[in-house]
Protein backbone atom coordinates (compact mmCIF):
# COMPACT_ATOMS: atom_id res chain seq x y z
CA UNK A 1 0.00 0.00 0.00
CA UNK A 2 1.00 3.75 -0.40
CA UNK A 3 1.85 5.73 2.78
CA UNK A 4 3.19 9.07 3.97
CA UNK A 5 6.05 8.53 6.13
CA UNK A 6 8.10 10.58 8.23
CA UNK A 7 11.92 9.54 7.76
CA UNK A 8 13.75 12.72 10.05
CA UNK A 9 12.60 15.54 11.32
CA UNK A 10 12.37 18.00 8.90
CA UNK A 11 11.08 20.52 6.28
CA UNK A 12 8.62 18.47 3.26
CA UNK A 13 11.99 16.77 2.44
CA UNK A 14 11.70 15.11 5.59
CA UNK A 15 8.67 12.65 4.48
CA UNK A 16 7.48 10.52 0.98
CA UNK A 17 5.30 8.42 -0.33
CA UNK A 18 6.28 4.98 -0.03
CA UNK A 19 5.09 1.43 -0.78
CA UNK A 20 5.29 -0.30 2.33
CA UNK A 21 3.09 -3.72 3.99
CA UNK A 22 -0.33 -3.14 4.80
CA UNK A 23 -1.17 -3.35 8.35
CA UNK A 24 -2.76 -6.33 10.61
CA UNK A 25 -5.02 -5.30 13.32
CA UNK A 26 -4.69 -5.80 17.16
CA UNK A 27 -7.50 -7.45 19.26
CA UNK A 28 -8.97 -3.72 19.19
CA UNK A 29 -8.37 -2.40 16.10
CA UNK A 30 -10.11 -1.85 12.90
CA UNK A 31 -8.66 -2.56 9.76
CA UNK A 32 -10.10 0.57 7.60
CA UNK A 33 -9.78 1.11 3.67
CA UNK A 34 -8.74 5.11 3.94
CA UNK A 35 -11.24 6.90 1.76
CA UNK A 36 -10.47 10.74 3.23
CA UNK A 37 -7.55 11.88 5.02
CA UNK A 38 -8.45 15.30 6.86
CA UNK A 39 -5.08 17.65 7.48
CA UNK A 40 -4.54 19.74 11.13
CA UNK A 41 -1.38 22.08 11.52
CA UNK A 42 -0.24 19.07 14.30
CA UNK A 43 0.61 17.27 10.82
CA UNK A 44 3.40 19.66 9.55
CA UNK A 45 4.29 20.67 13.96
CA UNK A 46 4.92 16.58 14.24
CA UNK A 47 7.18 16.51 10.46
CA UNK A 48 9.19 19.36 11.89
CA UNK A 49 9.84 18.50 15.27
CA UNK A 50 7.95 20.83 17.18
CA UNK A 51 6.14 18.24 19.14
CA UNK A 52 9.37 16.14 20.21
CA UNK A 53 8.52 16.84 23.86
CA UNK A 54 5.25 15.51 23.50
CA UNK A 55 5.39 12.35 21.31
CA UNK A 56 8.57 10.98 19.62
CA UNK A 57 7.58 8.19 17.55
CA UNK A 58 10.17 6.07 16.44
CA UNK A 59 10.89 6.62 12.74
CA UNK A 60 10.38 6.00 10.18
CA UNK A 61 6.77 6.46 11.43
CA UNK A 62 3.12 7.00 9.03
CA UNK A 63 1.93 10.72 9.37
CA UNK A 64 -1.36 11.75 10.19
CA UNK A 65 -4.33 11.75 12.46
CA UNK A 66 -7.76 11.71 11.20
CA UNK A 67 -9.62 10.06 8.32
CA UNK A 68 -12.80 8.21 7.20
CA UNK A 69 -13.46 4.94 5.07
CA UNK A 70 -14.53 1.33 5.13
CA UNK A 71 -14.11 -0.83 8.03
CA UNK A 72 -12.19 -3.58 5.75
CA UNK A 73 -11.26 -6.37 9.43
CA UNK A 74 -12.24 -6.65 13.52
CA UNK A 75 -10.02 -7.62 15.65
CA UNK A 76 -11.14 -10.56 17.94
CA UNK A 77 -12.60 -7.98 20.70
CA UNK A 78 -14.26 -5.67 18.96
CA UNK A 79 -17.41 -5.11 19.74
CA UNK A 80 -19.06 -1.63 18.39
CA UNK A 81 -17.96 -1.84 14.71
CA UNK A 82 -18.45 -4.83 12.08
CA UNK A 83 -16.71 -4.96 8.27
CA UNK A 84 -18.47 -2.83 5.47
CA UNK A 85 -19.32 -0.10 8.05
CA UNK A 86 -18.24 3.50 7.78
CA UNK A 87 -16.39 5.08 10.05
CA UNK A 88 -14.70 8.73 11.05
CA UNK A 89 -11.90 8.76 13.51
CA UNK A 90 -9.24 10.84 15.36
CA UNK A 91 -6.54 7.94 15.57
CA UNK A 92 -4.96 7.64 18.78
CA UNK A 93 -2.41 10.09 20.14
CA UNK A 94 1.29 8.88 19.07
CA UNK A 95 0.17 6.41 16.98
CA UNK A 96 -1.25 8.18 13.60
CA UNK A 97 -1.02 6.28 10.80
CA UNK A 98 -3.86 8.04 8.86
CA UNK A 99 -2.00 8.95 5.88
CA UNK A 100 -1.86 5.68 4.18
CA UNK A 101 -4.28 3.44 2.10
CA UNK A 102 -5.28 1.45 5.04
CA UNK A 103 -4.85 2.02 8.82
CA UNK A 104 -5.40 -0.23 11.85
CA UNK A 105 -7.09 2.46 14.38
CA UNK A 106 -8.12 1.49 18.61
CA UNK A 107 -12.18 0.78 17.81
CA UNK A 108 -12.68 3.32 21.11
CA UNK A 109 -11.59 6.46 18.69
CA UNK A 110 -13.87 5.93 16.04
CA UNK A 111 -17.49 6.52 15.47
CA UNK A 112 -20.02 5.80 12.74
CA UNK A 113 -19.55 8.11 9.65
CA UNK A 114 -22.41 10.70 8.75
CA UNK A 115 -25.12 9.18 6.47
CA UNK A 116 -25.21 12.11 3.97
CA UNK A 117 -21.22 13.29 3.74
CA UNK A 118 -18.73 11.50 1.46
CA UNK A 119 -15.80 10.62 2.93
CA UNK A 120 -13.36 13.31 2.36
CA UNK A 121 -15.69 16.28 3.54
CA UNK A 122 -16.39 13.61 7.10
CA UNK A 123 -12.46 13.03 7.43
CA UNK A 124 -12.37 17.01 8.13
CA UNK A 125 -14.74 16.61 11.10
CA UNK A 126 -12.82 14.61 14.19
CA UNK A 127 -9.63 16.37 15.21
CA UNK A 128 -10.96 19.96 14.95
CA UNK A 129 -14.59 19.04 15.78
CA UNK A 130 -13.69 17.50 19.36
CA UNK A 131 -11.30 20.03 19.79
CA UNK A 132 -13.59 23.19 19.47
CA UNK A 133 -16.02 20.41 21.44
CA UNK A 134 -13.83 19.58 23.95
CA UNK A 135 -12.65 23.30 24.06
CA UNK A 136 -16.20 24.99 24.56
CA UNK A 137 -18.28 22.54 26.59
CA UNK A 138 -16.18 20.42 28.68
CA UNK A 139 -13.18 23.48 29.56
CA UNK A 140 -14.62 26.84 28.96
CA UNK A 141 -18.47 25.72 30.41
CA UNK A 142 -19.88 27.73 27.48
CA UNK A 143 -23.77 28.18 27.50
CA UNK A 144 -26.63 30.69 27.63
CA UNK A 145 -25.66 33.99 28.52
CA UNK A 146 -22.46 34.44 27.99
CA UNK A 147 -20.89 36.25 25.39
CA UNK A 148 -17.58 33.97 23.97
CA UNK A 149 -14.52 35.22 21.88
CA UNK A 150 -12.93 33.25 19.15
CA UNK A 151 -9.63 34.08 17.30
CA UNK A 152 -9.54 33.16 13.58
CA UNK A 153 -12.86 31.70 12.78
CA UNK A 154 -12.26 31.32 9.50
CA UNK A 155 -9.91 28.45 10.06
CA UNK A 156 -10.26 24.29 10.60
CA UNK A 157 -11.28 24.75 13.75
CA UNK A 158 -12.55 28.08 14.15
CA UNK A 159 -15.72 27.26 11.95
CA UNK A 160 -16.62 24.29 14.07
CA UNK A 161 -16.13 26.31 16.94
CA UNK A 162 -18.04 29.32 15.95
CA UNK A 163 -21.05 26.76 15.02
CA UNK A 164 -20.79 24.49 18.64
CA UNK A 165 -20.57 28.00 20.67
CA UNK A 166 -24.16 28.82 19.07
CA UNK A 167 -25.73 25.39 19.53
CA UNK A 168 -24.54 25.63 23.37
CA UNK A 169 -26.85 28.90 23.49
CA UNK A 170 -23.66 31.54 22.85
CA UNK A 171 -23.49 35.40 21.89
CA UNK A 172 -20.33 34.45 19.44
CA UNK A 173 -17.98 37.16 18.52
CA UNK A 174 -14.41 36.27 16.08
CA UNK A 175 -11.79 37.96 14.59
CA UNK A 176 -11.32 37.50 10.60
CA UNK A 177 -9.98 39.16 7.83
CA UNK A 178 -12.35 40.58 4.83
CA UNK A 179 -11.71 37.06 2.91
CA UNK A 180 -13.30 35.37 5.87
CA UNK A 181 -16.18 37.77 6.75
CA UNK A 182 -18.84 36.13 4.42
CA UNK A 183 -17.77 32.82 5.61
CA UNK A 184 -18.42 33.21 9.52
CA UNK A 185 -21.18 34.77 9.01
CA UNK A 186 -22.91 32.35 7.22
CA UNK A 187 -22.08 29.98 10.54
CA UNK A 188 -23.95 32.20 12.51
CA UNK A 189 -21.63 34.07 14.14
CA UNK A 190 -23.11 37.30 15.35
CA UNK A 191 -20.45 40.00 15.63
CA UNK A 192 -17.50 39.66 13.05
CA UNK A 193 -14.14 41.81 14.42
CA UNK A 194 -11.56 42.70 11.27
CA UNK A 195 -8.16 42.01 12.76
CA UNK A 196 -6.82 43.93 9.92
CA UNK A 197 -8.54 47.12 11.01
CA UNK A 198 -9.52 47.07 14.68
CA UNK A 199 -7.20 46.47 17.40
CA UNK A 200 -8.79 44.04 19.46
CA UNK A 201 -7.50 44.81 22.87
CA UNK A 202 -8.79 48.12 22.44
CA UNK A 203 -12.75 46.30 22.80
CA UNK A 204 -12.52 46.56 26.57
CA UNK A 205 -13.01 43.66 28.87
CA UNK A 206 -16.27 42.28 27.19
CA UNK A 207 -15.66 38.80 26.83
CA UNK A 208 -16.94 36.08 29.47
CA UNK A 209 -14.39 33.75 27.91
CA UNK A 210 -11.85 33.25 25.16
CA UNK A 211 -11.00 30.24 22.76
CA UNK A 212 -8.00 31.18 20.79
CA UNK A 213 -6.42 29.99 18.01
CA UNK A 214 -4.37 32.53 16.57
CA UNK A 215 -1.58 32.82 18.97
CA UNK A 216 0.93 35.46 19.18
CA UNK A 217 -0.52 39.24 19.70
CA UNK A 218 -4.27 38.07 19.21
CA UNK A 219 -3.47 35.24 22.39
CA UNK A 220 -1.80 38.75 24.02
CA UNK A 221 -4.61 41.07 23.45
CA UNK A 222 -7.36 37.86 24.76
CA UNK A 223 -5.72 38.54 28.22
CA UNK A 224 -6.96 41.82 27.66
CA UNK A 225 -10.42 41.87 26.71
CA UNK A 226 -11.91 38.79 29.09
CA UNK A 227 -13.59 39.58 32.35
CA UNK A 228 -11.95 39.45 35.15
CA UNK A 229 -11.72 35.77 36.51
CA UNK A 230 -12.59 34.15 33.46
CA UNK A 231 -10.60 31.53 31.23
CA UNK A 232 -8.19 32.37 27.87
CA UNK A 233 -8.44 28.71 26.35
CA UNK A 234 -5.74 28.72 23.66
CA UNK A 235 -4.69 25.72 20.89
CA UNK A 236 -2.15 28.20 19.49
CA UNK A 237 0.48 29.45 22.59
CA UNK A 238 2.44 27.14 24.87
CA UNK A 239 1.37 24.25 26.78
CA UNK A 240 1.08 24.88 30.45
CA UNK A 241 1.44 22.16 33.44
CA UNK A 242 -2.14 21.23 33.61
CA UNK A 243 -1.54 20.56 29.69
CA UNK A 244 0.35 18.30 30.82
CA UNK A 245 -1.02 16.81 33.89
CA UNK A 246 -4.85 16.34 32.53
CA UNK A 247 -4.35 16.39 28.51
CA UNK A 248 -0.97 13.91 28.23
CA UNK A 249 -1.13 12.24 31.90
CA UNK A 250 2.82 13.29 32.44
CA UNK A 251 4.98 13.48 35.13
CA UNK A 252 6.82 16.07 36.97
CA UNK A 253 9.55 16.74 34.51
CA UNK A 254 7.16 17.26 31.77
CA UNK A 255 4.75 19.65 34.13
CA UNK A 256 7.68 21.58 34.98
CA UNK A 257 9.00 22.32 31.44
CA UNK A 258 5.44 23.64 30.55
CA UNK A 259 5.68 25.59 33.33
CA UNK A 260 8.96 27.44 32.40
CA UNK A 261 7.75 27.36 28.62
CA UNK A 262 4.13 29.12 29.78
CA UNK A 263 5.89 31.27 32.68
CA UNK A 264 5.74 34.32 30.11
CA UNK A 265 1.62 33.77 29.29
CA UNK A 266 1.10 32.84 32.58
CA UNK A 267 2.17 35.95 34.02
CA UNK A 268 0.32 37.77 31.65
CA UNK A 269 -2.37 35.96 32.38
CA UNK A 270 -2.39 37.00 36.07
CA UNK A 271 -1.92 40.48 35.24
CA UNK A 272 -5.08 41.18 33.84
CA UNK A 273 -6.43 38.58 36.38
CA UNK A 274 -7.71 36.20 33.98
CA UNK A 275 -6.26 32.27 33.92
CA UNK A 276 -4.75 30.66 31.04
CA UNK A 277 -4.94 27.35 30.21
CA UNK A 278 -3.49 25.52 26.58
CA UNK A 279 -5.72 22.24 25.20
CA UNK A 280 -3.97 19.27 24.00
CA UNK A 281 -7.44 17.66 22.89
CA UNK A 282 -7.70 13.92 23.30
CA UNK A 283 -9.45 11.35 20.79
CA UNK A 284 -12.60 9.76 21.55
CA UNK A 285 -15.58 8.03 19.33
CA UNK A 286 -18.12 8.73 21.65
CA UNK A 287 -18.10 12.61 21.37
CA UNK A 288 -17.30 12.12 17.92
CA UNK A 289 -20.39 9.90 17.35
CA UNK A 290 -22.32 13.55 19.30
CA UNK A 291 -20.89 15.58 16.44
CA UNK A 292 -21.75 13.23 13.68
CA UNK A 293 -25.04 13.09 14.88
CA UNK A 294 -24.88 16.98 14.79
CA UNK A 295 -23.83 16.62 11.15
CA UNK A 296 -26.52 14.46 10.52
CA UNK A 297 -29.24 16.87 11.67
CA UNK A 298 -28.04 19.36 9.78
CA UNK A 299 -26.47 21.48 12.96
CA UNK A 300 -22.91 21.52 11.78
CA UNK A 301 -21.76 21.87 8.58
CA UNK A 302 -18.31 20.85 7.76
CA UNK A 303 -16.86 23.42 6.10
CA UNK A 304 -14.03 22.79 3.05
CA UNK A 305 -11.42 24.97 1.48
CA UNK A 306 -10.05 22.36 -0.62
CA UNK A 307 -9.47 18.64 -1.80
CA UNK A 308 -6.48 17.54 -3.10
CA UNK A 309 -5.70 13.55 -4.32
CA UNK A 310 -3.32 11.37 -2.34
CA UNK A 311 -0.06 11.89 -4.39
CA UNK A 312 -0.86 15.33 -3.56
CA UNK A 313 -0.95 14.86 0.15
CA UNK A 314 2.96 17.01 0.12
CA UNK A 315 0.85 20.12 -1.70
CA UNK A 316 -2.28 19.67 0.35
CA UNK A 317 0.23 19.95 3.60
CA UNK A 318 1.82 22.85 2.12
CA UNK A 319 -1.29 25.41 1.16
CA UNK A 320 -2.54 24.24 4.86
CA UNK A 321 1.21 25.51 6.48
CA UNK A 322 0.14 28.92 4.27
CA UNK A 323 -1.91 29.71 6.53
CA UNK A 324 -4.10 30.63 3.50
CA UNK A 325 -6.64 27.87 4.10
CA UNK A 326 -10.75 28.90 5.31
CA UNK A 327 -12.20 25.36 6.82
CA UNK A 328 -10.20 22.20 6.42
CA UNK A 329 -8.02 21.11 3.74
CA UNK A 330 -8.52 17.06 3.61
CA UNK A 331 -7.55 14.83 0.89
CA UNK A 332 -8.94 11.98 -1.32
CA UNK A 333 -7.59 8.83 -1.08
Amino acid sequence: MKAYRLHRYGGPEAASLDDIPDPQPGPNDLLVRTEGIGLNPVDYKTRDGMLKLVMRPPLPCILGNELAGEVLAVGSAVSRFTPGDRIVARVEKGRMGAFAERTCIDESVAAHAPSHVDAPTAAGLPLAGLTALQALRDELKVGPGQHVLITAGAGGVGTFAIQIAKWLGAEVSTTASSRGDALVRSLGVDHVIDYTKTDLASLGRRFDSVFDLAGGDALDAAFRVAKPGSMVLSVAGMPEPMTAKKDLKGGMGQQMLFWLASFGLRRKAAANAVHYRYLFMHPSGAELAELVALVDAGTLKIVIDSNFPFPQIAEAIAHLESGRAKGKVVVSV
